[in-house]
């Protein structure tokens, strides 16, 4: 089988992708308002790319009618926003919380959960999580302009909370302590909890 990019639908073509490239990460991501309401949305568009300043990526891509989304639009605003661990324990919370409400709604009053202030930026960060990562705005990179097209939101880490319950003996995150899930495609997920090691050359 081969796929034509240039003779497939961008729907397609997006599901194709999100099927291939597994398993996803899932940056949790607050952002606020001008008006001060607290977004809470998952993409698993996401990664880190640098610890020297440390940077991490993640890109919520416009709706298949070609407008932003909350979280674009508050860091647009804002330039600043908080980064949630996505774990086993909280999936049912990370699913619900991409559901589109409007933007005057926060979905972290909607799902009950408590945030505290941060301490680098304005925006709240979630309460009870295993680790969250404050972050600033460097750069927005808009990838292409129609429906589901991409923007790269680069933000550099200035603080990172990390609960103490998730770290093993040698002080480092414990993985099946931490129990991160990722995205496939369609419906399914996956846990980091089916783990093997392989110690790297030289």
């Amino acid at each position: 089988m081969q796929i034509d990019i240039s003779e497939t639908p961008v729907l397609q073509t997006y599901q194709w992708l999100v099927s291939l490239v597994t398993p996803r990460p899932i940056a949790w991501v607050t952002t606020q308002s001008a008006t001060g309401i607290v977004n809470l949305a998952p993409f698993s568009f996401y990664n880190t790319f640098g610890a020297n300043p440390p940077v991490v990526v993640f890109s919520p891509v416009l709706t298949q009618t070609g407008g932003k989304k909350d979280t674009l639009s508050n860091i647009e605003q804002t330039g600043e926003f908080v980064i949630h661990a996505a774990t086993q324990r909280d999936v049912q919370a990370i699913n619900a919380s991409s559901a589109m409400v409007p933007s005057e709604e926060s979905e972290v009053e909607l799902l009950g959960l408590k945030t505290v202030r941060s301490q680098r930026v304005a925006v709240p960060r979630l309460a009870d999580v295993p680790f969250a990562m404050e972050c600033r705005l460097r750069q927005i990179v808009p990838i292409g302009d129609g429906p589901i097209s991409a923007n790269l939101v680069i933000g550099e880490v200035l603080m990172i909370h990390v609960d103490e319950a998730i770290l093993g003996k040698d002080g480092k995150v414990d993985p099946l302590k931490l129990s991160a899930v990722a995205r496939l495609g369609g419906d399914y997920w996956c846990s980091s909890t089916d783990l093997f090691e392989i110690k790297r050359p030289g």
